[in-house]
């Protein structure tokens, strides 16, 4: 039988390790929307970006049940950490569950909470941010971000596609298209940085601040 794209490409890719993979499960088994799951290829991606950028500090939006979590925290130099916030609290338990059995344990640090009223606290300076929160709030969790970001430093932000629908008119109530076209036009329009939007999984946007 013939393989589809999606298979053939997974199936040249390195597989993952198995806590990723019991996450996968889990996830598929005990939440709503296991689609919002970063899976293989892209958390390939964000543990290569990481790897290759080496941060000491790492804010992630969004943890969601913690796959690309564990991914971008295997990139970090040693001493590094990455914090996280998850706005869910009924995951609390169960991330610590995963976080502390993987190799970097000691160097997540989970908040629980909302992002755009963690982030004033966070007095530290980071190497890459990775955004995939509320949709609704990108354009927010950009500027909060923006001056705690180091020259030379990356902001990431997920589903910038949303399922297509960004190519055509949202409808008047699809708040979550309008904002991440808001959001989308906002860093096309920054001449403080440089971007590049790859058709990877539902939209990956890739910010350097210059």
């Amino acid at each position: 039988m013939r393989m589809t794209l999606d298979q053939y490409i997974e199936a040249h890719t390195s597989p993952a390790e198995p806590l990723l993979d019991e996450i996968v499960r889990y996830t598929h088994l005990h939440t709503m929307n296991p689609r919002m799951l970063s899976g293989l290829i892209q958390g390939k991606l964000l543990a290569t970006f990481s790897a290759m950028l080496q941060p000491r500090r790492i804010l992630e939006i969004g943890t969601f049940t913690g796959y690309a979590t564990l991914c971008l925290a295997k990139g970090l130099a040693p001493g590094g950490e990455i914090h996280t916030i998850e706005r869910n609290d009924e995951l609390h338990d169960t991330l610590l569950s995963f976080f502390r059995r993987s190799p970097q344990a000691n160097q997540i640090k989970l908040h629980t909470g909302n992002a755009l009223d963690l982030i004033p606290t966070f007095h530290e300076t980071f190497d890459l941010v990775y955004i995939d929160g509320d949709k609704r709030e990108y354009a927010a969790y950009y500027h909060a971000v923006f001056d705690k970001v180091r020259s030379g430093g990356y902001i990431m932000a997920d589903n910038v596609l949303w399922d297509g629908k960004v190519t055509a008119e949202p409808l008047p109530n699809d708040v979550q298209t309008q904002n991440i076209m808001a959001f989308n036009d906002l860093v096309r329009d920054d001449e403080r940085v440089e971007n590049l939007l790859l058709p990877l999984r539902d939209g990956l946007m890739i910010i350097r601040k210059m």
